[in-house]
């Protein structure tokens, strides 16, 4: 059954996750995601709340090396995209992050692909250290980087609010997105489209 939500607070014990809005998945990145840019002012919604509200910020960004094992000429699925270090790879500087954002870098080895911000990284750590029992997660792409997160999660324990308004799939097969957002709720997440005002 659906879980959805029109409009949630943040608790005590939520923290804002954004997945890897980074240039290089935006118009005129290496690999733009459909629309990506409107998930930008949702976001920046999101965040101004958590921010009033003293809640943590966590963003994941892709941090590949140049060789990472998911480009086209190492034999992978994408294009070079994210390197780090590189203006590809940064933040937007239109999403609002606060000085306070907890960043997680991940892929950062070549031979190892994984979309899951979980996926060797400190994050769980950094969640359990905050006492973070429930995450609100946006970002790009929906049926990549946010659904492995987002799976890994709620397999971790999470309780987890998708933010609808702040995702954006690349949709390679047409209904990626829609099939994604499904698993995601199958598994247990819930689902919100705008901060309560």
């Amino acid at each position: 059954m659906v879980s959805f939500t029109a409009s949630i607070s943040p608790q005590p014990t939520d923290a804002l996750l954004i997945v890897d809005v980074q240039r290089d998945f935006l118009a005129g990145g290496a690999l733009a995601v459909p629309a990506a840019e409107t998930v930008i002012a949702p976001l920046n919604a999101w965040i101004a709340q958590f921010v009033a509200a003293r809640l943590p910020v966590f963003a994941t960004r892709d941090w590949h090396p140049p060789d990472h094992c998911s480009f086209r000429a190492q034999g992978g699925d994408w294009p070079e995209h994210c390197v780090a270090g590189t203006p590809g790879a940064q933040f937007p500087a239109v999403l609002d992050l606060p000085a306070t954002t907890q960043v997680i870098s991940k892929e950062t080895q070549s031979d190892a692909d994984s979309y899951s911000g979980f996926a060797a990284t400190d994050l769980h750590q950094q969640l359990q250290r905050l006492g973070v029992r429930r995450l609100f997660v946006g970002g790009l792409a929906t049926d990549y980087c946010v659904r492995h997160t987002v799976l890994d999660a709620l397999r971790l324990g999470y309780g987890v609010i998708l933010l609808l308004d702040g995702m954006r799939p690349v949709d390679l097969r047409i209904g990626d997105g829609e099939r994604a957002i499904a698993a995601m709720l199958a598994a247990g997440a819930s689902t919100a489209t705008g901060p309560h005002r």
